[in-house]
């Protein structure tokens, strides 16, 4: 009997960590989706910067992570000797590399935001100080139930905040973070003149497009694979996913008037609003915070751009800061019982830790980016500017004419 527990245990460890690392590499691929999704979005002569900075940005972020922010969200450190690591199959392993590429996400989102203008080191630095403090301060409270904030909901209002895969935590987080950065920086040079906007045409709608497809499926893992066991995993989570995606295609497609822009940033507008409520919504609420979400993001990346004049290159903030608060709020909706829900989430636990995320990441962008911009500027000069971001600082372009 003791070698038949021993076996099944075995078999359970074993299974859930190849469980959570297929998730932890689907979630590292959709970096590549971040990467050209940026590089068809911007110029021609910043594309080298943006495959650059996204790829730099992992790195960092891994360094800054596993010796820093994982202990401060979950006061785990992996300065152990390797015998302890390899419990379970190495399952807190694997742990920290998918809750990695989430922190990584964090800076992926603002590259975006800050993109054809922004120096690159600063830039580095900034990821730095987000994936260190900033961005596991706020996940070790609703993730880990740091400093009481989750039980006191939970007395307070019946459930405590609800955020399955991160449409606050992650997505709202990236993109308030990435409104202070973008605020600090500036507009790009020629953006507005006489008053007006000037379109600045994406690169490659090929690339652009292959860079959404590439998230769109890796955001299977990223939702999916949140369970983090086997034992925990649901389909719900993946036709809820499903279902939000279409409906955030479908109305960036109408909103948009076929855009091509718009219509492949629909789908992820939809999925960046699921994230928080996939496990609990029924297949219908998800299609209509899909819905939802896409004709916001379409609706919110014209206004910032003609209305407000934020000039948010890929639209990070209308997209990941605007549709993650609507995903926290759409979850204390369609997540009720009444609407068809599995329950067990309150609407005003999901007012309040939206809210708190979002001033969490104002306060942070605002402070990180504004100390950078103090002590070392975050701006290329104009003339950088104008050469390019490619050619400027990595002395290449993205391609030869030879």
């Amino acid at each position: 009997m003791e070698n038949l527990n021993s076996a099944v245990e075995t078999l359970i460890h074993g299974s859930n960590t190849l469980f959570i690392l297929l998730g932890a590499v689907m979630v590292l691929a959709m970096h590549a989706g971040f990467a050209f999704l940026e590089v068809g979005t911007v110029r021609q002569k910043n594309q080298v910067n943006a495959l650059s900075k996204i790829i730099s940005d992992f790195a960092v972020s891994t360094l800054a992570y596993f010796f820093i922010g994982y202990w401060v969200a979950y006061g785990v450190t992996f300065l152990v000797p390797a015998t302890a690591l390899t419990a379970d199959h190495g399952y807190a392993l694997v742990k920290f590399f998918f809750l990695l590429t989430f922190a990584a996400a964090i800076p992926a989102i603002i590259s975006g935001g800050i993109a054809e203008r922004a120096k690159f080191g600063p830039q580095l630095c900034a990821t730095v100080l987000i994936v260190a403090f900033i961005y596991p301060f706020f996940e070790g409270l609703v993730w880990n139930g740091n400093f009481g904030l989750q039980a006191w909901l939970a007395a307070r209002f019946g459930a405590s905040f609800h955020d399955f895969a991160g449409s606050v935590v992650v997505h709202a987080m990236g993109g308030w973070l990435a409104f202070g950065a973008v605020t600090l920086l500036g507009r790009r040079d020629g953006r507005y003149r006489d008053g007006r906007l000037v379109a600045f045409a994406p690169s490659s709608i090929p690339f652009l497009a292959l860079g959404s497809w590439i998230l769109i499926v890796g955001w299977f893992g990223f939702n999916v694979m949140s369970a983090q066991t086997l034992t925990g995993v649901s389909g719900l989570v993946a036709v809820n996913s499903l279902m939000a995606m279409v409906g955030g295609t479908v109305a960036a497609l109408f909103v948009g008037r076929n855009d091509p822009g718009f219509l492949h940033n629909g789908p992820l507008a939809g999925l960046v609003a699921i994230c928080a409520g996939s496990d609990l919504m029924h297949p219908v609420g998800a299609l209509m915070t899909g819905l939802i979400a896409g004709g916001l993001f379409v609706w919110a990346f014209t206004a910032t751009q003609v209305k407000w004049r934020i000039d948010d290159v890929l639209g990070v903030w209308p997209l990941h800061g605007l549709c993650g608060v609507w995903g926290g709020i759409a979850c204390g909706v369609f997540g009720q019982e009444v609407l068809g829900g599995l329950g067990g989430v309150s609407l005003l636990s999901q007012l309040i830790g939206t809210g708190l995320g979002v001033l969490v990441a104002l306060a942070g962008g605002f402070l990180v980016y504004g100390v950078l911009k103090a002590l070392t500027g975050i701006r290329l000069s104009q003339e950088e500017e104008y050469y390019g971001a490619d050619l400027s600082i990595h002395k290449i372009g993205a391609v030869s004419q030879d």
